[in-house]
């Protein structure tokens, strides 16, 4: 898969899934020290699997020690802390064992074309890793082919009350809590898909994403 980052958009292409329904899913998600991808260290990984058809509990969470200190403000968002990355796993160990639970199955994210693919190929080429090559959907973008009308950034936030999605009692901005989240979203998204009649989805590099906005604690951290 190709991403081309232009100012505010991104597109991507070389990316074809089929078929999107009854496929057992991995949804994953990060944390880390920011929202930069090419200056951040992941602190978490997450991960479950998911089949719409079936009800997956199989989970996967672990931390993973962070090359530079959590600013304060993240710490406060995401609940994990300098303290946390004493103990923590080294990133090699984490991804490890995080590939090991992904195996080859395709995977899914929630704006994970800017952020958490990014911010991985850089740690794997900082440690000598290989990158997965599992193929990767990302809601945000099967979200917007599939609704062209809509022009706001397609966050996280915007989809829960776009589904009117239930998030009480989930820990946002925990990596393993997020991919229930994304779960949520993930099903409403292959539902439409599926009244569509869409069962693939095939990435157009003619169409292209709104890039998030930066929320201003993470320009004042760096």
């Amino acid at each position: 898969m190709k991403t081309t980052f232009l100012n505010h958009t991104y597109t991507i292409e070389d990316i074809h899934v089929s078929p999107l329904q009854g496929q057992t899913y991995c949804i994953f998600d990060l944390e880390g020290t920011g929202i930069l991808p090419d200056r951040e260290s992941v602190t978490q990984f997450g991960a479950m699997l998911f089949n719409n058809r079936d009800q997956l509990h199989e989970t996967f969470s672990t931390l993973s020690r962070a090359k530079k200190p959590i600013p304060q403000a993240v710490a406060q968002l995401t609940g994990i802390t300098n303290e946390d990355m004493i103990t923590a796993p080294s990133f090699i160990e984490a991804f490890h064992a995080f590939t090991d639970f992904i195996g080859d199955r395709v995977l899914v994210t929630q704006a994970g074309y800017e952020y958490d693919l990014p911010i991985l190929r850089r740690h794997c080429e900082l440690y000598g890793l290989p990158m997965f090559n599992n193929d990767v959907l990302d809601t945000k973008a099967m979200f917007t082919y599939i609704h062209p009308e809509i022009t706001e950034v397609i966050s996280t936030d915007f989809l829960i009350q776009y589904y009117s999605l239930d998030t009480e009692g989930i820990q946002r901005h925990d990596a393993l809590a997020d991919c229930t989240i994304i779960a949520l979203i993930f099903e409403r998204i292959l539902e439409e898909y599926r009244v569509l009649g869409l069962n693939d989805f095939t990435a157009d590099p003619a169409r292209s994403m709104k890039r998030f906005v930066i929320p201003e604690m993470y320009l004042n951290d760096n």
